[in-house]
């Protein structure tokens, strides 16, 4: 596929740059223009490209009965997060266990973040009332403690969360928030550990811009994310298909009641 290697004069060729800092580049007033090389097959390309609004299906959601001794599970990918993945995350949990569903995973691998109410909204769903989710530190050090208001959608099924290198950000926030409260079984691979909420600030003379940290995650339990990611409950490969989740050898013991 292509490769991000500069997007408006920001070099994204460091190895350490995730998709959601090229995401924060190249979003943009609609109509308004902005300059991306990228490699492909290896060669350098240059493009100019006017943005416009896209429409991303960032959740998606099916039936697995692979796990016999579990019964019937209702896989949910999620993509990215956004202001309404939790509603539509919730139709599904809803639509899937009017089909039988006895529990459920959520499959974030290559998830690289997105908003991050998204991520806490969606980690409620499965969360009772005043659990801690998240604390957002800024750089004056005032926290922000985020807790459920109220009971989640689903207390009592069985959740996996399937995870890769690349899962970031919002979703190691929810990852995080569903496993240091007992609500779910964390496998796959260790994530990224992007722990940091960061904002583009414009130099001068259209000469591009410099990532500016504005504060940094702490998960339930206070731990610090940033490059060091999550560490999971059971390592497994991710190296499976993104439309059959249950393709990854993940074991029938991971799918266990809540604590």
């Amino acid at each position: 596929g292509d490769v991000f290697i500069e997007v408006d004069g920001a070099r994204f060729d460091d190895g350490k740059s995730t998709p959601d800092d090229v995401a924060v580049r190249v979003r943009g007033p609609e109509g308004s223009r902005v300059g991306v090389v990228m490699e492909r097959e290896g060669k350098t390309m240059d493009f100019i490209l006017t943005r416009a609004p896209i429409k991303v299906t960032a959740v998606k959601s099916y039936m697995s009965d692979k796990m016999s001794s579990v019964g019937k599970v209702g896989v949910v990918r999620i993509k990215s997060f956004s202001g309404t993945t939790a509603s539509t995350v919730s139709d599904a949990i809803k639509d899937l266990k009017q089909k039988g569903a006895k529990a459920f995973l959520l499959d974030v691998r290559g998830n690289p973040g997105g908003l991050l109410p998204g991520g806490v909204e969606t980690a409620a769903l499965f969360l009772d009332a005043n659990k801690p989710e998240v604390f957002v530190v800024n750089k004056s050090g005032t926290v922000d403690a985020q807790a459920t208001f109220a009971a989640g959608l689903d207390l009592e099924s069985p959740v996996v969360i399937l995870v890769d290198g690349n899962t970031a950000s919002a979703a190691e926030v929810m990852t995080a928030a569903l496993k240091e409260n007992g609500r779910a079984t964390v496998v796959g691979e260790q994530t990224f550990g992007k722990g940091i909420v960061q904002t583009i600030r414009e130099l001068s003379n259209n000469n591009g811009g410099v990532a500016v940290t504005l504060a940094r995650y702490e998960t339930p339990k206070h731990n610090d994310i940033n490059k060091q990611g999550i560490t999971v409950d059971i390592p497994i490969s991710t190296d499976c298909p993104k439309d059959d989740a249950l393709a990854c050898p993940i074991p029938a013991s991971a799918f266990k009641q809540p604590e």
